[in-house]
């Protein structure tokens, strides 16, 4: 598969994971975080979807899309771990979290991602959900929507 039909696959995944979420939340009370804000575009579309909702955005630095950018009141930046730690700090409730982190390359994103996993887990709320493009660990692994591909993006739910 080239990588331009894999990035294709992997948004179509995206979108369609994140919507199947949001409305698996209806009823859950609690903010949405997004984390790795990139170009902001699944930030943009989270707005769409969840207009009633907070979401907080985590992210290494701001270089998102003008259109993307998120309020400075709900925008962390610097590395996740510490930006957990302090979501966490201020109490933060989190029933929908995207986990969009890493380098490109895949061993050092699993680690990251597992690494991160605890602190995380620090935000959700009970019954809380994660939509990730990485494995997570301590979450409870939930079987993916019909329309995306198993193992194209990973759902967990927070104990």
């Amino acid at each position: 598969m080239s990588r331009l039909d894999s990035m294709l696959r992997r948004l179509a995944a995206q979108r369609d994971g994140l919507d199947w979420g949001a409305a698996q939340i209806a009823d859950l009370a609690g903010d949405v975080l997004d984390l790795g804000l990139g170009n902001g575009r699944t930030y943009d579309h989270l707005r769409e979807q969840l207009p009633d909702r907070r979401i907080w955005v985590v992210d290494r630095a701001l270089n998102c899309h003008p259109s993307c950018v998120p309020p400075k009141e709900d925008y962390l930046e610097g590395e996740a771990e510490a930006m957990l730690d302090k979501l966490a700090g201020q109490g933060a409730q989190i029933a929908m979290a995207h986990y969009d982190l890493g380098y490109g390359v895949k061993d050092e994103d699993v680690a990251e991602a597992a690494r991160l996993s605890p602190a995380l887990m620090r935000v959700m709320v009970p019954g809380g959900l994660v939509v990730s493009g990485q494995p997570l660990v301590g979450f409870t692994q939930i079987k993916a929507p019909d329309t995306i591909p198993p193992e194209r993006y990973l759902f967990y739910i927070a104990a």
